[in-house]
């Protein structure tokens, strides 16, 4: 059937209406249906999981015989996994006495160990607990303090860092505990976790200059699977149908992803591992500090198809002098993390990698909401490149004024976004909970944008938020260190944009004693408390006074000279 009938058929339906309609209609693969969640309807999919275990389950059946998970010399498959996970599982349970409702931290570099610690911690209704592994001492210090596990579990070099440890939790070092994740066949009683209990913890940063931890649902995690790989089919069987091709046609394969976005990320375990599981790919890891040449040695060797480069990890391979010595044509899918694709990044991948060129695209979410909100690809991507796309599966979007209220397309205001995935809380943090969520499951996202045509742009960071290299980074907390400082007066830090990070972080410091102070004297001060990619990289020195508005805040735009400062000396 060509593409002109297919518009006419279902009473003059578009293709992308005809194609979601089988979907997600009745009977449909991805059958869609209103049900009550958390005391709101909403829609969701029918035929989905309930909890973690039940889609471990189906996964690792559907998939056996596959590899699933690669770390140097080490090869799990789909079938060996179940095993080493139900072990891990029997362990916590049985030798830490771990139940529902326990926090199980997780320390770690990206590796097999994390993830299987991850799914046994969630089998027996625990929380997980993933802490950044880039943070300080006295960051993951805090981390621990807020969700007090009854575990820390990680690698070496990690757990040196988490300094004043509790002598209530235990340690699990998997460098040196090996039979601890060694494989067993264990029967035990399957723990009756409902899709609303809490699975995880993932940490953003704070207004107040603290992180917040993001507490994520069963439900959560599994919609965030079921809505990308819902997403990611229906935009495909578009463009096969456009070209004359059953999908039904086209021959198995297994993908290869290069996950080197970090486990403690969103980016990392729900997009990283659990979607990819989902749809039977190998992921591969890799170890150590992030090496440009070990990454294309690794295309090439286990041959990639698909990798999604945070920050400046995709700038740095592209760039590396040996670049074209290795073969990188399996590499069919290339992204970019963390922040909007820029038209610098979008020009190199179509030189160095035009086999993926035509996979580009971008989407917008966040830890809180659980779940890619809108995204955008294809042709479509080519003709709106700054837009996030369209609203996704599951998810609605509201642009709100600074009274709450809903505005008209094209207009300006904060982003809102309700669906059944969002967080059901921030841990431990009630006053920052009820800022975020609102009356109805309503999130506010904390950004400006706007709807145009049915595309959301971002405009802005509401709250003055960094992004560098795919990491959010809170400008408040880093004025809050600068400030404590003796010799400094007052302080403001602000994004400035680099082009292969994103953003980088310049502070504007007032010290009445610049000469006996320097540059290189605050970063040592910053280098104290606050992980290296908060660490100022440029630096203003001030003798006046910073502008302020009426209330007492500092108004930024007037420090960048993005507004006048006469506007606010009222």
């Amino acid at each position: 059937m060509g593409n002109d009938m297919r518009e006419e058929k279902g009473q003059g339906m578009t293709l992308a209406e005809e194609v979601r309609s089988e979907l997600c209609g009745e009977g449909g693969q991805w059958e869609t249906v209103v049900e009550d969640v958390l005391g709101d309807q909403l829609l969701v999919f029918r035929n989905r999981h309930r909890n973690l275990e039940e889609m471990f389950d189906t996964l690792t059946e559907k998939w056996g015989g596959r590899e699933c998970l690669i770390l140097g010399d080490t090869r799990i498959t789909y079938d060996e996994l179940p095993n080493i996970v139900r072990a891990v599982s029997h362990r916590l349970e049985t030798e830490f006495g771990i139940r529902a409702g326990d926090r199980v931290a997780i320390l770690a570099a990206n590796s097999p160990e994390w993830v299987v610690s991850f799914f046994a911690t969630t089998f027996l209704g625990a929380i997980a607990v993933a802490i950044n592994g880039w943070w300080t001492s006295a960051e993951i210090d805090h981390a621990l303090e807020l969700t007090e596990p009854r575990i820390l579990i990680g690698d070496s070099r990690r757990l040196e860092r988490a300094g004043n440890i509790n002598t209530d939790i235990a340690i699990i070092d998997f460098d040196n505990s090996p039979e601890f994740f060694a494989p067993n066949e264990v029967s035990r009683t399957k723990t009756k976790v409902l899709e609303d209990d809490p699975a995880l913890i993932l940490f953003t940063s704070g207004t107040t200059g603290r992180a917040k931890g993001a507490l994520l649902s069963h439900r959560g995690l599994i919609g965030f699977v079921d809505g990308t790989v819902h997403n990611a089919q229906e935009k495909t069987t578009i463009v096969l149908r456009q070209l004359g091709i059953d999908p039904a046609t086209l021959p198995a394969h297994q993908d290869v992803v290069l996950a080197t976005s970090p486990l403690f990320h969103v980016s990392g375990l729900l997009a990283g591992v659990l979607m990819n599981m989902a749809n039977g790919t190998k992921i591969v890891f890799r170890q150590g500090r992030f090496d440009p040449e070990d990454v294309l040695k690794l295309i090439e060797k286990e041959k990639v198809t698909n990798w999604t480069a945070i920050g400046d990890m995709g700038p740095r391979v592209m760039s590396h002098p040996d670049l074209l010595k290795f073969d990188t044509s399996s590499l069919t899918r290339m992204s970019s993390g963390g922040a909007h694709l820029s038209e610098y990044m979008r020009e190199q991948i179509g030189k160095y990698f035009p086999q993926a060129e035509a996979s580009i695209g971008q989407g917008y979410g966040s830890s809180e909401s659980c779940g890619v909100v809108s995204s955008i690809g294809g042709q479509e991507f080519k003709e709106h490149p700054s837009s996030a796309g369209k609203t996704c599966m599951g998810f609605d979007i509201e642009i709100r004024d600074e009274n709450n209220n809903p505005v008209q397309d094209g207009n300006e205001g904060e982003i809102h976004v309700k669906s059944p995935y969002t967080m059901l809380k921030y841990w431990g943090n009630p006053e920052a909970t009820r800022e975020t969520l609102k009356s109805g499951r309503w999130l506010a996202m904390g950004d400006i944008g706007r709807i145009e045509n049915e595309l959301l742009y971002i405009n802005a960071r509401a709250r003055d938020m960094i992004i560098r290299s795919g990491e959010n980074i809170y400008p408040v907390e880093i004025e809050h260190r600068l400030e404590a400082h003796p010799d400094v007066s007052e302080a403001a830090v602000v994004g400035i944009d680099h082009q292969e990070r994103g953003q980088e972080v310049m502070a504007i410091v007032v010290s009445e004693h610049e000469r006996s102070l320097n540059d290189d004297d605050l970063r040592e001060w910053c280098r104290e408390t606050l992980a290296e990619y908060k660490v100022p990289v440029v630096w203003e020195w001030r003798k006046d006074p910073l502008p302020r508005n009426a209330s007492g805040k500092v108004v930024k735009r007037a420090i960048t000279g993005d507004t006048e400062l006469s506007a606010y000396r009222d």
